[in-house]
């Protein structure tokens, strides 16, 4: 039996993001743009945050996906991103490597409850390599989080 409102979605015949969900993806990368373009495609809201969070809405239904772990603005643009009511909060890098937000985060004295909040490694185990690749499994991922879907977080 088919999904009724699944089946009008495919149509087109209901709004696609009837919650209103965004995706703000923070410091401007390949990924960062194929993140956006598939976010747009898949009716999200978005916007891109660079090098921080200034002039950009964020509200219950908002995901946050930082897009390079290595920019020394990491941990104050992760301070401000905990102090909004976000849904989610993710940090792009390899599963391999202790999250570099962690110390910084530390060093700005945000608690462990709030540190605990950045997800991270983010998106599913795909195998991804190219940008497009990640933003799809960062976009997999949310989804199935949203949805209340085990979706593939953890590796």
């Amino acid at each position: 039996m088919f999904d009724s409102q699944a089946c009008a979605l495919a149509h087109g015949a209901v709004d696609l993001a009837p919650d209103g969900r965004a995706v703000v993806a923070v410091f401007d990368s390949p990924v960062a743009t194929q993140l956006l373009h598939f976010a747009a495609t898949l009716g999200y809201r978005v916007a891109l945050a660079e090098p921080g969070l200034d002039g950009i809405t964020v509200d219950a239904n908002t995901d946050i996906v930082v897009c390079d772990h290595d920019r020394p603005e990491l941990g104050p643009v992760l301070r401000d991103a905990l102090q909004t009511p976000a849904r989610w909060i993710g940090v792009m890098g390899s599963p391999r490597h202790v999250g570099p937000h962690i110390e910084a985060l530390r060093k700005l004295g945000v608690t462990d409850e709030d540190i605990a909040r950045v997800h991270r490694p983010i998106g599913l185990n795909i195998g991804s390599r190219t940008p497009a690749e990640i933003a799809l499994a960062t976009l997999a991922g949310l989804v199935a989080d949203r949805n209340d879907r085990p979706g593939g977080f953890a590796f």
